[in-house]
């Protein structure tokens, strides 16, 4: 073997790694964007509107206009009485259940409970269980489904207060079915229709992402967008 082959045979040894190490440190970044949801409409045109939108840097430019989600007053599980301050410069999760519901609301508390568990120790993300049987669900009743679910006290709140607002921020805040069908002796989850999804909500208060809270692998998709967030707003 010559001389320079040898010595071309090095060099390839030694640059191989070197250009996999470039290829996996840049070219397979995870540029993943999360998209927007609900997007105010036109009335004139059905369109999206659009709109001068501030960024985070303080420009302006023109973007479609996005709802958010919008304030609320309502009692927490210790029976304080709460605002939108406590997700203010927060990534949330929100959802909406009753404590007399047997069949997917344990479902979807234990997987909030295995999220939760996940971003204990990250003070940016909050969770948000609105109830859709307030009449009942008074902060005793809330207090102790927190426990069961093992919330963390100022990280996960259980929600009460007036039915109508209550009603009023699932539709058309974050544009969830929720319907009183009535009483049915016995029935309880025949009694409350309302929507079995997680949404996530980013520090703007607009609506990032729906995901089936029943699920696990839905469920695994909102840690991955959780994370996905986190990482945009460590960049900005």
């Amino acid at each position: 073997m010559t001389v320079n082959r040898k010595a071309g045979i090095l060099l390839v040894t030694l640059l191989v790694p070197a250009l996999l190490y470039v290829f996996l440190r840049f070219a397979t970044q995870n540029h993943f964007v999360l998209p927007r949801y609900l997007p105010k409409i036109d009335s004139t045109k059905g369109e999206p509107l659009m709109g001068k939108v501030t960024l985070a840097d303080g420009s302006e430019v023109t973007d479609t206009i996005f709802n958010r989600i919008p304030p609320f007053k309502l009692i927490d599980q210790d029976g304080k009485t709460v605002n939108e301050s406590i997700v203010k410069n927060k990534i949330y999760v929100a959802s909406f259940f009753f404590t007399r519901c047997g069949t997917v609301c344990p479902r979807i508390s234990s997987q909030l409970t295995r999220v939760q568990d996940i971003f204990r120790n990250n003070p940016s993300i909050v969770f948000l269980s609105h109830s859709v049987d307030p009449e009942h669900d008074r902060p005793k009743q809330l207090k102790a489904y927190a426990k069961k679910y093992e919330a963390i006290p100022g990280k996960w709140y259980f929600l009460t207060g007036n039915k109508a607002d209550i009603y009023n921020l699932a539709m058309h805040g974050y544009y969830l079915p929720t319907v009183d069908a009535g009483v049915k002796e016995g029935k309880p989850d025949e009694t409350f229709i309302h929507s079995e999804k997680l949404v996530l909500v980013d520090k703007e208060g607009i609506v990032r992402g729906f995901y089936d809270g029943t699920d696990k692998e839905d469920v695994d998709r909102l840690v991955l967008e959780i994370r996905v967030l986190l990482d945009i707003y460590s960049k900005e």
